[in-house]
């Protein structure tokens, strides 16, 4: 009877173990992926590039609004 009794103690607390265990890995497989496609951000539109890029200086307000009329069309 002591052999029951230690199986079934080890068989719940190993399947919480195993279910821990396989998210953990899931999870990590998940973060990995998401790094290394930079797929985990947000994804910008062409309005807010150009707004960023208006906003930092690389273009000018001429360049500015004849790239944002392009882009209204």
């Amino acid at each position: 009877m002591g052999n029951y009794y230690y199986g079934h103690m080890f068989g719940l607390g190993g399947g919480m173990f195993m279910l821990v265990f396989w998210a953990a890995i899931i999870f990590s497989i998940v973060w990995v992926i998401q790094s290394f496609t930079g797929s985990g951000g947000k994804t910008n539109s062409a309005m807010d590039i150009l707004k960023e890029r208006y906003a930092k200086g690389e273009i000018n307000k001429e360049e500015f609004e004849a790239k944002k009329k392009d882009l209204e069309k």
